[in-house]
């Protein structure tokens, strides 16, 4: 294994997307993560038909697996010898479901007093949510993101059509696990680290979207939606997106679409009136946009330094030459899934590059190396086994 946290040894009880997500990062950047799963498996599996899917792969790329009867005090014995010898504990059940389990903060802690434990859920640990199921739609319409989607006061709030939420609270666990790995390096204290993905979608949406929010006494300004429409902009033949924040680029706006006479409105003549009068400014640049092609346009934005694009299809988005200059994505032969494409990380570190080309492990797959390698003995391994503690997998799992 190569990267960053080459040597470091993640047990991950994580499911579905914001764990797996989160200790995905740490795979790539080095990590063993040892993901543990019941014998049924991450229910992410059966998205898709079972065993090892696309979905499951970007999600855990490069981690081992072993199943496991959580609901056996076997199955729960073996996860702690398992985090006797771990960096790092990570799950995502809802709060009180792992204490219940016999695996809590205090028990691992005991074994492992130098631990990161790590705690993902919905809300927190109290709270009138914080017991209920959650998913990535109910985080966006508790964190003000579905009503940032209207457009305008009278508009209905909208889901943003990707899971931002799970995404973002996964980023957010493993820059947080990190730091406390930096932290127990300088201190030799272990601790727990509490994620809650209501907690992050309002810190994350607070720098522009809830920042209306920040004067005290000023809420009753802020109105459902946004103030203008999005930037998106239709051509005669597709669409583009361009805009101008500086005065210098909202003059090479005014240049490129050949209207001088914005310059001398005064309702555009700062910063802050081109926010006020979004609206308007925007309808105007969208019916100039309208009558020529997207290609003749980008020429000129760019001529005149305007920050522009063309709105690409998600097939077109691996097409592009910018993509493809980066090395961005890489392909490889799966085992399990036969020639896939997955992006590499997105840090790139000089010294301990991150890992590619990685497999997402079938149910169970390294259940007995795993074991072996922590000190049960062949007898023990052969016994979880038989009694169906330790799940096994299955010639469709590997091959699925």
């Amino acid at each position: 294994m190569s990267g960053p946290l080459s040597g470091f040894r993640i047990l991950d009880l994580s499911r579905v997307l914001a764990g797996p997500a989160a200790t995905v990062l740490l795979a790539d950047q080095g990590a063993d993560v040892i993901k543990v799963e019941p014998l049924r498996g991450d229910v992410v599996r059966a998205l898709g038909g079972g065993g090892v899917t696309p979905g499951f792969l970007t999600a855990n790329r490069g981690k081992r697996a072993i199943a496991l009867d959580l609901k056996t005090e076997a199955g729960v014995d073996v996860v702690k010898r398992l985090a006797a010898h771990a960096d790092v504990f990570v799950q995502n059940f809802r709060p009180g479901a792992i204490d219940g389990m016999g695996l809590g903060e205090p028990v691992i802690r005991e074994i492992n007093p130098s631990i990161i434990y790590v705690s993902m859920s919905g809300f927190g640990e109290k709270g009138p949510y914080a017991h209920k199921r959650v998913y990535d739609p109910v985080i966006q319409a508790l964190s003000g993101l579905a009503d940032l989607q209207a457009t305008h006061e009278h508009d209905r709030p909208r889901m943003v059509r990707t899971v931002i939420p799970d995404k973002t609270s996964g980023l957010t666990a493993a820059q947080a696990i990190t730091a406390a790995l930096l932290s127990r390096e300088r201190t030799g204290r272990g601790q727990h680290v509490r994620v809650a993905m209501l907690d992050v979608m309002i810190a994350y949406l607070w720098q522009e979207g809830l920042v209306g929010l920040t004067m005290v006494g000023e809420e009753h300004k802020v109105r459902r939606g946004q103030r203008s429409k999005d930037l998106v902009y239709e051509t005669s033949d597709g669409y583009i997106t361009a805009g101008a924040v500086s005065n210098a680029e909202w003059e090479g706006l005014c240049k490129a679409l050949e209207k001088p006479e914005w310059l001398d409105d005064q309702r555009f003549a700062t910063p802050r009136g081109r926010g006020a009068n979004a609206k308007v400014r925007l309808e105007m640049t969208a019916e100039v946009l309208r009558a020529k092609p997207s290609a003749y346009w980008l020429a000129r934005l760019d001529e005149f330094g305007v920050p522009s694009a063309p709105v690409l299809s998600r097939p077109e988005v691996i097409e592009q030459e910018q993509v493809r200059v980066n090395e961005i994505l890489t392909e490889y032969d799966h085992p399990g899934l036969g020639r896939v494409r997955q992006p590499r990380a997105a840090a790139r570190f000089e010294d301990t590059p991150t890992n590619t080309r990685q497999f997402a492990p079938a149910l169970g797959e390294h259940g007995r190396q795993l074991l072996a390698e922590f000190g049960f003995s062949s007898e023990e391994i052969d016994g979880l086994a038989l009694s169906g503690i330790l799940g096994e997998p299955k010639a469709s799992d590997s091959e699925s």
